[in-house]
């Protein structure tokens, strides 16, 4: 049994009362809560089309397996239902995996309702259409296409994506689909990372050719910065492309994006929204990416053949779930979100020092994947 110094069950039971205080805010509403600004109460709330639409199903359909009370089941079903004409329209960006996969999908994975297959496996093939052969990626932000004149680009998050994509592939849909997951997945290993595994958040290509044009950021400091979710994204993004293939080089470049965010945290392992941020003391902390990581790296220690290095990751993510456990990340009496301190958008001057859905989202996943690997269960 995995030893512990943190009270799980105190943690499942507070994401419980949260999340009912979130119930209780939305009154019904066809609306998704998205964040909660420093000092204020309430949730701003999102439509479907939103890319973190997804995250408020997820954690519904995480509570009904974390209690089996069925009152989370029909909750979960009603926001889910909301999310379903995405499947039906082609994908206006990358983000469908975010907002179906880690909703409908845990539905799927809870209920095995044929509906909710044949909605994922739509979805998947409307995600495919993305895809570029030439360049071996999908196109993150078609938008960015004209306004930033980035033809094809490729963000490090668009990794968390490829899991429905590997999913559908073994679930009724065309195997094409495992192979264009598979070669993003290398396209992404070979050109996003830097000589020392800290990684690009945007690689920009040649449409026609598949040449790399040029890496930048979006969300971080600098081109040549690391921005802290970002390395988050590389971690857990490549610890699952080695769950659905089994290929060594995608765990191997797993654990090298793992050991430099390791190697540059801070003594309370909770980043700052970019590690290479100037006067960083003063800056906002990123509790996302620390969730996000704590996650990734539980599942991560599970299939790496050093039984040393994995009790070392596996430690890591014990004392980032107890420091996001404490009143300092969480919110308890201030609003119905589980974590305080995630950055959003820091250049944009969004959502900066917010308690974001995605946070409680990874959270959740890490305290339940801890649950499962304590009572010696498998985590996925």
């Amino acid at each position: 049994m995995l030893e512990i110094e943190l009270n799980l069950q105190e943690n499942l039971d507070y994401c419980v009362a949260q999340a009912i205080k979130t119930l209780a805010q939305l009154s019904d509403q066809l609306l998704m809560p998205r964040n909660v600004p420093p000092g204020e109460q309430h949730w701003n709330l999102v439509n479907y089309r939103d890319w973190t639409s997804g995250f408020w199903p997820g954690i519904l359909w995480q509570l009904f397996e974390a209690t089996n009370d069925e009152t989370w089941k029909i909750k979960a079903e009603q926001y889910s239902n909301l999310l379903i004409p995405l499947s039906n329209r082609p994908a206006v960006d990358h983000d469908l995996g975010f907002q179906v996969y880690n909703s409908i999908g845990h539905g799927h994975r809870l209920t095995k309702r044929s509906d909710y297959q044949e909605i994922l496996l739509r979805t998947a093939h409307q995600l495919a259409d993305l895809f570029n052969p030439k360049v071996g990626t999908m196109l993150s932000w078609p938008i960015m296409v004209d306004k930033m004149n980035w033809p094809h680009n490729t963000i490090i998050d668009n990794m968390i994506n490829l899991e429905l994509l590997f999913w559908a592939s073994r679930n009724g849909g065309a195997h094409i689909l495992y192979d264009m997951a598979e070669r993003h997945a290398e396209t992404t290993m070979n050109n996003h990372f830097r000589y020392d595994y800290t990684t690009y958040h945007v690689v920009v290509y040649d449409p026609s050719t598949g040449k790399k044009i040029k890496g930048v950021t979006h969300q971080g400091f600098a081109d040549e910065s690391l921005w802290a979710r970002g390395q988050a994204w590389a971690i857990y993004g490549f610890t699952m492309v080695y769950r659905a293939t089994g290929d060594a080089r995608f765990l191997d470049i797993a654990e090298k994006v793992t050991d430099v965010y390791l190697d540059r945290l801070p003594d309370n392992r909770i980043p700052y929204w970019d590690f290479d941020v100037p006067n960083n003391s003063e800056e906002p902390r990123d509790a996302s990416a620390a969730a996000i990581t704590a996650s990734a790296l539980l599942e991560l220690a599970t299939y790496l053949p050093d039984p040393e290095k994995a009790i070392y990751y596996r430690g890591q993510a014990l004392e980032m779930l107890r420091v996001l456990s404490t009143p300092v990340f969480q919110s308890r009496q201030q609003n119905p979100a589980f974590l305080l301190h995630s950055t959003g958008h820091y250049p944009n001057g969004s959502e900066i020092d917010h308690a974001i859905i995605y946070a409680d989202y990874y959270y959740l996943e890490a305290l339940l994947r801890l649950q499962k690997l304590q009572n010696n269960q498998p985590i996925i």
